[in-house]
This record gives C-alpha cells, structure tokens and sequence, in this order.
C-alpha cells in the first residue's frame, strides 16, 4: 500500500499535522491548568491579604473571648459558594467559619496540620489537598492573625474547590481531542485528493511511455494542468515530438543544438586537445569578455592564463590522472563572480579529445551567501552580548553578592535590562519574519496621515524633552487621506523619530512635517544631528547594518528597526529613503499614495 505516492502524500499531510496538534494540546492543556490554579491561588491570596480582615479580627485581644463578633465579622465578609473561611485559635479550634463550611469543632480533623502549623509560627503557606470524603480537590492558604511585628494570636484558614476548575480542563482536553479528530479527517481527504490529482496523470505517462518503449510514438498525453505535473505532460509530448523529429530528420539535430547552446543562461566554452576553442556560446564570450575575434585568433590557454591558470589547457592535462579532466574553480571578472566547470568529451573511438566548460554567473548566490552569513553572525552575537551578561551577573549574585541588597539591586536592573534587549531583538526578528512570509494581518483602512503624524510626535514629545531637544510638527493640510494600517505606519514614524532623538545631541531640533507631493502623502523627519556618511545610505536598511556599531549598540536598539520601517512602508506600496550629510543631520522622507483604496 505505501508503495503508492497516494499513500505517501496522505502519510506526509497526516503526520505533520498529527504531531502538531498533539504537542499543542499538550503545551494549551498545561498552560490552561496552570493558568486556572494560579487564578485560584491569586483570588484566595487576595482574599487572605485583605487588611480589613486581618486587621478587623487582629484588634481583638483574645479571640476566644470574642467568637461571636469575630463569626459576625466572617458572616459579613464577601466569599464565593467554593470558598471557605475558618478562624482557628492558637489551640487549632476553629472559633469562627463561614456558613458554607460544616460545624466540626477542631481544626486538625478537617484542616491540614502542616499549614496549621506554619500559620501559628507566623508564616504563610499554601497546598493542594485531596478531599476522600467529599471526592474533591482543593487550594488551602493558611495565614498568621497578628499585626506588623507582633506575635501570631490565630490563623486564618482559607480553602477553595477545585472541581470546576478540573472539569473545565476535561471540558477543554474534550474540545481539543474533537479538534483533533477532525483536522486529521480534513488531512487524509485533502492528502487523498491531491496524491489522485498527482497519480493519476503520472499512471496515463507511464501506460503511455510503455507503448512507447515498443514503438508507437504516436501517443500524445493530455495536459489538464500548468504546474509540474501539466508540465510533465507537456515534456513528454514535448520528448515524442522531439523523437518523430529525429527519426525523420537526423540531420537538423546539429543545428538545434547550436541553436540551443547559444541561447542557453550559462556559458559555454569547447576546446580541443590542440588548445583550440571549438565553440563559445554568446553568454560565454559575454562572461570572459571576449570578442569573435579573440576566439578566432587566440589560443584557449591564452586567454584563460589572464583569468585563471588553473582552468588552462596545460594544467587541466597535467592534473587529468587526479581529476581524471574533471573540476572546478571560481574566476572573478571585475565585479562578478563566475563558477567554472569542466569535463572531457570523447571522440568516436571513446578517446578524450577536449575539455568542456560551462561557466555560471554566481554573483548574486555569493552576494545572497554572505548577507546570510553575516546576518547569522549579527543575530549570533546580539544574542550572545547581553546572555554574557546576564550569566556574569548571575553568577556574581550566586557568588555571595545576594547577601548586599544594593549590589543585587542593582545587578538584577542590568539583567533584566538585558533581558528586555534580548526580548526586543527577539520580537523584531519574529515581526520580520512575518513580513517575509507575508503573514501579517494589516488592518488597513482610510487614515489620516496628518493625524498619525501628530499622534506621533505627542508620544516621543517627552522623550526629546529629556534629552533638551525640540521636537516640533509642522503642516498645511488638515487631512490627507491615505489607506494604510494606522498603528503600523504611526510605528515607522515614531521609530524614525526615535533614531532621530538617539542621534542628535543635547540643545538639538528634529522637525516632523506632513505635506501632499502629487498622489503622495509625505512624512519627514529631519534632525541637525551627526549625519551619515554617504557611503553608508544605501545600507541602511539592511538588517543588523550599523553605521558606527559601536556607538549604536551603547545606545540600544536591535538594528532591525530600519529594515522592519522599509517593509512596512512597501506592503502600503509606498517608498522610505534617507537624505543626509555628515556632521549636518539627516532628513527621511516616507511616502504613501493618496486613497489608493477606499474602506
């Protein structure tokens, strides 16, 4: 049966599919208990925390002599139908209760010891306890009866039941098993229907290249698609034709193969074992920059020695024991970067009689490899910065610097000063990571630019006055309506403002200014701070990049802000650049086309 590549598709949807929705169950269950107990724990600590509970039965000197006030004062108190309250003397008798807890007199028969205990030693303890007579689960929380500093004169005993909470989670873990049922019943009938859409056509080719593989080229296959499997289709009609034209006409051969590598995207280079190039399609000379002439009146080593010595005939013959006139190397032509390839080919005795080359333009694979690796880098060491912090300061804290409450103080500020860098480097990555796969949920409707432009600066007003700068917005339209998602548009501009206020000093002006440019609605932001040099603009909104690193990281920021900027302003089909000169302040202009759409 899983011989089939229906079978295999339906196993390759279901399995994926299977193991997601488990481990979410699993991860949503615990993380629904854990919320739930805690509530519980929450509302009972509040509950046993309250000052005028405690205070109210803390003022009286003796709480045996006042058990009829003090049950008053617990009838009054507001609780829930599944809590109870128990006031328990130093002796553990229970003086006072509310109305929804029994009547047995002595505490150790109905409440736990051990919170007994550590209440009437002045300390606050809770515990999950079973309940076999009444088949329940509940959160007891005992707290000591004293005022500040004084001596513990009873105990307050506080317990809850759980039973709604446990059957909310069976409800839940219900929900989700049903969930789970029918997102897997979804998975096998899609897994089915695709694995027929892809078998099907593939069973008509195989039946249909069996005829042929006996002779009958007169087979054509129906294309009932455009993607892989309609071009599978198209192929192999595509092979038939290509076949009945080489049986009727052998000689044309040639020339489509000329015809083919002359227009194919790689370059290709033939050469005899006289040093002669035999052949050199167009992309080729284009390559190498070579010209007709060159081919016809230079030797191939001659060429090629300026290039590389490696590719040269001569060192290709003297190196073929090793790589038997097979290989590889890499050539840089002025800024670009070619991969170089070669094999022998053989004469009709099987003999080798040249070398064939075929020659890629790697350039932007290259350009492509390094920004991964340097944003792998970058990410790697943003992580890596503020963890070698946090674990230097935690392990000084362990070290003894605990028991000096200003030093732990004050280390535990830098660490989670730390933290909240790693979490904004985390959040910015993860935002990019939605704007790259084109999962974001944009809210857009028709706003105000001026407006958002305002908002804007209101919010970043204080954080320019704390620095002594003057962060001013100036324009002549009451209303230029754009349709963008509000939030994420005011987010580039504050960002803007921001670097603007990081990079300009003290007594400085930044000036935000809204106005209509033909069927744009523009935003600037422009600062008389430190500038950039011009051969750092067009790198700006790379990720990571950073014009002076080290200045940046001291002032915080991920260096991700700019490059979250750019793709938000171009899902609105709009256009961000910068204008700056060094040592005389930077102007960035944002530009969104006016009611391109209407809500």
């Amino acid at each position: 049966m899983f011989k089939s590549i229906r079978w295999k598709f339906i196993t390759i949807y279901f399995l994926p599919v299977y193991i997601a929705m488990l481990i979410v169950s699993v991860f949503i269950i615990q993380q629904f208990q854990e919320y739930q107990l805690n509530m519980v724990s929450e509302n009972l600590n509040n509950l046993g925390r309250q000052e005028g509970l405690i205070k109210t039965i803390a003022r009286f000197e003796d709480l045996n002599e006042y058990e009829e006030d003090i049950q008053r004062n617990i009838d009054q108190w507001p609780t829930g139908l599944k809590e109870e309250v128990f006031i328990v003397n130093m002796d553990f008798k229970i003086i006072a209760r509310s109305k929804n807890s029994g009547t047995n007199k002595d505490a150790i028969d109905i409440l736990d010891y051990t919170l007994l205990t550590e209440a009437r030693n002045g300390k606050t303890d809770q515990k999950d306890i079973y309940i076999e007579s009444r088949n329940i689960v509940t959160k007891n929380m005992a707290f000591p009866i004293q005022l500040k500093g004084g001596q513990p004169k009873g105990i307050l005993y506080i317990r809850a039941d759980l039973s709604d909470v446990y059957k909310g989670l069976e409800k839940a873990k219900i929900i989700l098993i049903q969930g789970t049922i029918l997102a897997l019943f979804i998975t096998v009938i899609l897994g089915f229907l695709i694995g027929r859409s892809i078998t099907e056509p593939i069973i008509d080719v195989t039946k249909k290249a069996s005829k042929m593989a006996r002779g009958d080229f007169n087979q054509v296959v129906e294309v009932k698609s455009d993607d892989e499997i309609g071009q599978l289709a198209e192929m192999f009609n595509y092979v038939r034709a290509k076949l009945n034209v080489t049986l009727s006409q052998i000689s044309s051969e040639k020339s489509k193969l000329e015809t083919i590598l002359s227009y194919m995207a790689d370059g290709l280079i033939a050469v005899n074992n006289y040093d002669e190039i035999i052949h050199a399609n167009p992309t080729a000379m284009e390559m190498l920059g070579l010209k007709e002439e060159d081919i016809k009146n230079k030797s191939y080593n001659e060429i090629m020695n300026k290039l590389n010595e490696n590719l040269s005939l001569k060192y290709i013959q003297k190196n073929r024991r090793l790589s038997n006139y097979t290989g590889k190397e890499t050539l840089r032509i002025g800024d670009s970067i070619l991969s170089a390839s070669y094999a022998p080919y053989m004469d009709e005795k099987g003999r080798k009689a040249g070398v064939v080359m075929v020659l890629q333009d790697i350039t932007k694979r290259q350009e492509l490899d390094n920004m991964r690796k340097e944003f792998v880098a970058n990410v790697s060491h943003e992580l890596k910065t503020p963890l070698t912090s946090i674990k230097s300061y935690t392990e000084t804290l362990l070290d003894g610097a605990l028991e000096e409450k200003d030093l732990a103080v004050s280390f535990l500020q830098v660490v989670n000063s730390e933290a909240d860098r790693m979490n904004g480097l985390v959040r910015d990555l993860l935002q990019l990571s939605r704007l790259d796969s084109k999962k974001v949920l944009w809210n857009k409707k028709n706003s105000n630019l001026v407006k958002i432009g305002q908002d804007a600066v209101n919010k970043m007003e204080i954080t320019a006055q704390n620095k002594n700068q003057t962060l001013s917005f100036i324009t002549k339209n009451q209303f230029l309506s754009v349709y963008v998602d509000k939030d994420r548009i005011e987010q580039v501009i504050i960002n803007i403002i921001s670097n603007a206020i990081k990079y300009t000093p003290s007594e400085g002006h930044i000036q935000v200014k809204v106005y209509k440019d033909k069927n744009y609605a523009v935003a600037s932001i422009k600062d008389n701070g430190i500038g950039i040099p011009k051969k750092a603009i067009p790198r700006l909104f790379e990720r990571f990049y950073r014009v002076d690193k080290a200045r940046s990281r001291e002032m915080g920021g991920t260096g991700l802000g700019l490059s979250i900027a750019k793709q938000i302003v171009v899902a609105h089909d709009g256009e961000i650049f910068v204008e700056s000169k060094e040592g005389m302040g930077t102007e960035v202009f944002i530009k969104i086309p006016i009611n391109k759409k209407k809500d």
